[in-house]
């Protein structure tokens, strides 16, 4: 009589999912992980140009 082994081609498979649960995980760790949303900054820009005049029309007479 010949034994048969069963549950034993399954570790292969049992071994990619295990690798595919790490790699998502380190993943999220690295996405999710940081903090969440970056640091809002507050810009304040003032930008001041001098005052230019246009020049004086000649006047027609």
């Amino acid at each position: 009589m010949a034994e048969s082994s069963s549950g034993g081609g399954n570790a292969g498979l049992a071994f990619i999912v295990g690798g595919l649960v790490v790699v998502v995980a380190v993943l999220a760790w690295f996405l999710l992980g940081r903090g969440g949303a970056p640091e809002t900054k507050n810009v304040d820009v003032d930008v001041k140009l001098p005052e230019v005049s246009a020049p004086a029309v000649p006047s027609s007479q």
